[in-house]
């Protein structure tokens, strides 16, 4: 992953496409300040690591988007539309709405969970198999409704 990053950074220096570049050096920077971060406590950035880095970026630019569009900024929120686009192209496909349904269900099954005290094992197993794929947010709203009904 940290390989393919680089390489796009070449790529798009070469091409002159300043967005891009400025995205990718955001996206090395943040991978950066994890490694450091994880340096200390001893462990090393995975590549599972990184795209829930990535994950939280989109996230955080999301957020930005909605209050730069709010306030009439859209200098400021075509830079973070151009952002989103760059840092999504190095995440996963996202599974849609039913193949999310059939992953929690298979869960729910291959970890026994009867109740909503049992959430917790049900989504550690689906950011096990599904990390980048699929916004726990929603899924986890999703495990609670089943293991409610």
């Amino acid at each position: 992953m940290r390989a393919k990053i680089t390489d796009d950074l070449k790529v798009a220096m070469k091409a002159g496409d300043k967005r891009r570049v400025d995205a990718i050096r955001l996206i090395n920077a943040a991978i950066k300040d994890r490694d450091i971060a994880a340096r200390g406590e001893g462990k090393t950035v995975s590549d599972e690591d990184i795209l829930a880095l990535l994950q939280k970026m989109i996230k955080s630019r999301q957020e930005s988007l909605e209050i730069y569009e709010k306030n009439g900024r859209p200098e400021l929120a075509e830079t973070e539309r151009s952002e989103i686009a760059v840092i999504s192209s190095y995440l996963p496909a996202q599974m849609d709405e039913a193949a999310v349904a059939d992953a929690i269900k298979a869960a729910i099954g291959e970890t026994g969970a009867a109740s909503i005290k049992d959430m917790g094992k049900v989504i550690g197993a689906l950011k096990g198999k599904y990390a980048g794929q699929m916004d726990f947010a929603k899924a986890s709203a999703a495990v609670k409704a089943a293991l409610a009904g």
